[in-house]
């Protein structure tokens, strides 16, 4: 008897709430903004988007790395939502003030300083103003230790603005260029 009065309160409260309009129903995933993505723990056994990136002008070494989703991308296309990029900023090393190089000419790679996440997904990036709009990509920064990092993703969002055609990724063309020749 008692198991027949429960079934008969569920079922009323089940009647009652959908007569209502108030039925539960699963909740849409939040849009993550920028500086909530999560560390992608696994991205080093990614493939590599580019190797040893030399930026002497700001004494640093860059090593990215683009998960299968995006590695599944053909040149001309853009990424498909899912794609997440990351990107190691290495010190270079330095004596003194001057960045040393190897006999190739190349800096040496100094300790990991940050990482940079940037993700793309259905309806992303949305709430910036319209001129820092990168498609639906959104940016996190990490430290060494992948700590989330404070950062102004303003500038991300402007030095990738001008990148329309290409997705808002740099070196697009030199991936793919690096990726047929192999």
């Amino acid at each position: 008897m008692k198991k027949c009065g429960l079934m008969l309160v569920a079922v009323l409260f089940l009647c009652g709430c959908s007569e209502m309009g108030t039925a539960p129903t699963a909740k849409a995933p939040a849009k993550p903004k920028d500086g909530e993505l999560a560390y992608p723990a696994d991205y080093k056994s990614w493939p590599k988007f580019l190797s040893e990136v030399q930026r002497p002008d700001a004494k640093q070494i860059r090593e990215l790395f683009v998960n299968q989703t995006g590695a599944r991308t053909n040149q001309g296309q853009q990424f498909p939502n899912g794609t997440v990029m990351v990107m190691e900023l290495h010190k270079a090393r330095m004596n003194g003030d001057v960045p040393e190089t190897g006999a190739d000419g190349r800096l040496i790679r100094g300790d990991l300083a940050k990482v940079f996440v940037m993700a793309k997904g259905d309806g992303w990036g949305q709430d910036v103003p319209d001129n820092l709009k990168n498609g639906n990509w959104v940016f996190s920064a990490f430290g060494p230790d992948g700590k989330a990092l404070a950062e102004d993703f303003t500038k991300c969002r402007a030095c990738h603005a001008p990148l329309a055609a290409k997705d808002f990724v740099h070196r697009y063309d030199e991936y793919f260029d690096k990726r047929m020749a192999r």
